[in-house]
C-alpha cells in the first residue's frame, strides 16, 4: 500500500501545485477563523466594564461598542465564509480559464483576435471586477443598512450608496485598465530584465497616485473645502513650523455624508504637504452635532443626518494632539520607511516572477494548457503562489506598525500633547465604538494599531511626570 507522501510524490506537478494552492488557501482560512472565534469569545463573555476600564468608559457605550463588535465579528465570519467557498469553486469549475475564453470570444468580435492578448486582457480584468462588485453588492448593501445602521453609523441613503457604487467601479475601471495595458506592454517588449522596468513602472504609478489622489480622485466623492481661518488653522500651522514640516494647506472633508467614523492624514512629497481632517474629528465643525435647521427634517435626497444626545469629535487641543501623532510618523521617518518596504518587496515579486513565468506547469495548473498570458501569470504568482509569503509580510508589517503607532505617540509626548492624545483617544474609540478588551493571538494578528490600554498606559506615565 502506498503511503500518501508517495501518492503525492506521483501526482503531476500541476496538480501538486493546485492543490497546494487550495489546502493553504483553506488553512489561512480556518487559521482566521479560530482567531475570529477566540476573539467572538471575549465580545460574548466580557458583559461588564474591566476595572482598569471604569474610569475611561462608562457601561451603557460599553455594551454599545461590545454589541457592534459581536455583530461585525459575526457578519465577517459569513461573508469570510462565502468568499472562501465561491474562491474554491471559481478554482475548481474552471472559472479562470472560462472567464478569459469569454474575453477571447468578446474581444474577437470586435474585431481583435487572440495576436491581441492585452485586449483580451483588458475585457477579461473588466469582467472580473464587474463580477467581483455583483457578488460583493448584497454583502455591502447589509454591512452598511443594517450593521452600520444599527449601530448610528451610516448617513448614506439607497441612492447615494449605489450612485457612489457606480462612481467607484467608473474611476477604478478608468485607471486600472490604461495601467494595466502599459504594464503588460512593457513586460511584453521588456526583454531579459523586463522585471526592473515593470518594477520601475508600478513605482512611479504608486506615486503619481498618491500625489494625486486628495487633489483630483477623492474629491469625485467627497467635498474637500479648506479649514476656515481661526485659532485651530492658526494653531496647527504653528504645530506644523515648530517641527519643520512643510504644510501648504488644510483641509476639511465632509466625511459625515456616509459615516460617522471619523479619521485624519496628511499627504503629498517633499515642500507640498497638506493635511486632510474629517469633519466627524472636529466637534466644532461636524455636521452629526449640528441641529436641523427650523423646518427641516435633517435629511435630503442623498444624505440623512441623525443628530446624536452626545457631541461627537475632539476639541481643538485634542485635534492638535492627533496631528502630533500623526506628523510623528513623518518625522520619524515613518513614511518612508514604508515605502522602502513595500518598493523592496515589490522588486522582489517582480524578480520572482520574471524567474516563474517560464513555467507551463504553473499555468496547467489553472486549466491554461495551450496558452499562457501574461495577465493570468501575473494573477497566479502573485495571488496565489506568494500567498505564503504575503501572509508572513502581512504579519511583519502588522507587528512593524505597532511599533511606528508607539513611537508616533511618544513624538506626541515630546510636543507636550500626552494629556490631550490620552483623552482624544478615548473620545475616538467612544465614537467608533471600538471595543477596548481583545483576544491576545486576535490583537498581536491582525491590530496594526496596539490595543487602547496599552497605549493610554504609555501616555498615562508621561502624564504623571
Amino acid at each position: 500500500m502506498a503511503l500518501p507522501g508517495e501518492l503525492w510524490a506521483e501526482l503531476p506537478a500541476e496538480q501538486r501545485i493546485f492543490c497546494s494552492v487550495l489546502l493553504f488557501s483553506w488553512a489561512v482560512y480556518l487559521w482566521e477563523a479560530f482567531l475570529a472565534h477566540r476573539q467572538r469569545r471575549v465580545y460574548r463573555t466580557t458583559t461588564h466594564v474591566p476595572r482598569e476600564l471604569g474610569q475611561i468608559m462608562d457601561s451603557e457605550t460599553f455594551e454599545k461598542s461590545r454589541l457592534y463588535q459581536l455583530d461585525k465579528s459575526t457578519f465577517s465570519f459569513w461573508s469570510g465564509l462565502y468568499s472562501e467557498v465561491e474562491g474554491t469553486m471559481i478554482l475548481l469549475c474552471g472559472g479562470i480559464p472560462f472567464l478569459w475564453n469569454l474575453s477571447g470570444q468578446i474581444s474577437g468580435r470586435a474585431g481583435f483576435g487572440p495576436e491581441y492578448e492585452i485586449v483580451q486582457s483588458l475585457v477579461f480584468l473588466l469582467l472580473a471586477t464587474l463580477f467581483s462588485a455583483v457578488t460583493g453588492l448584497p454583502w455591502s448593501l447589509y454591512n452598511t443598512f443594517v450593521i452600520e445602521e444599527k449601530h448610528g453609523f451610516n448617513q448614506q441613503t439607497l441612492g447615494f450608496f449605489f450612485k457612489d457604487a457606480i462612481k467607484k467601479f467608473i474611476v477604478t475601471q478608468c485607471i486600472l485598465l490604461p495601467v494595466t495595458s502599459l504594464l503588460l506592454y512593457i513586460i511584453k517588449i521588456g526583454g531579459d530584465y523586463f522585471f526592473i522596468y515593470a518594477w520601475l513602472f508600478t513605482l512611479v504609478v504608486s506615486l503619481v497616485l498618491v500625489t494625486i489622489y486628495a487633489d483630483y480622485i477623492a474629491p469625485l466623492f467627497d467635498k474637500f473645502i479648506p479649514l476656515p481661518e481661526g485659532e485651530l488653522k492658526q494653531q496647527i500651522e504653528t504645530m506644523a513650523k515648530s517641527i519643520d514640516f512643510p504644510l501648504t494647506k488644510v483641509y476639511v472633508v465632509e466625511g459625515s455624508k456616509r459615516s460617522s467614523h471619523s479619521n485624519a492624514y496628511f499627504y503629498g512629497f517633499f515642500k507640498n504637504k497638506r493635511i486632510v481632517l474629517f469633519d466627524t474629528l472636529l466637534e466644532d465643525y461636524s455636521a452629526l452635532n449640528k441641529e436641523p435647521a427650523e423646518g427641516e427634517d435633517g435629511e435630503n435626497d442623498e444624505t440623512k443626518s441623525k443628530t446624536k444626545n452626545k457631541k461627537q469629535g475632539c476639541k481643538n487641543e485634542e485635534v492638535l494632539a492627533v496631528l502630533g501623532h500623526e506628523l510623528g510618523h513623518w518625522k520619524l521617518g515613518h513614511t518612508v520607511k514604508n515605502i522602502i518596504i513595500s518598493q523592496m518587496n515589490s522588486f522582489l515579486c517582480f524578480f520572482l516572477f520574471a524567474v516563474l513565468i517560464g513555467r507551463k506547469e504553473l499555468f496547467a495548473a489553472f486549466g491554461f494548457y495551450d496558452t499562457q498570458p501574461t495577465l493570468i501569470g501575473l494573477m497566479i504568482i502573485f495571488q496565489f503562489i506568494f500567498s505564503p509569503y504575503n501572509e508572513v509580510l502581512s504579519f511583519c508589517l502588522t507587528v512593524l506598525s505597532r511599533r511606528f503607532e508607539f513611537q508616533a505617540d511618544a513624538f506626541a509626548k515630546e510636543l507636550g500633547k500626552a494629556k490631550d492624545l490620552y483623552s482624544a483617544l478615548i473620545k475616538l474609540n467612544k465614537d467608533n465604538l471600538g471595543f477596548p478588551v481583545s483576544d491576545w493571538i486576535f490583537s498581536m494578528w491582525h491590530y496594526s494599531h496596539p490595543p487602547l490600554l496599552e497605549r493610554l498606559q504609555a501616555l498615562k506615565d508621561a502624564k504623571q511626570e
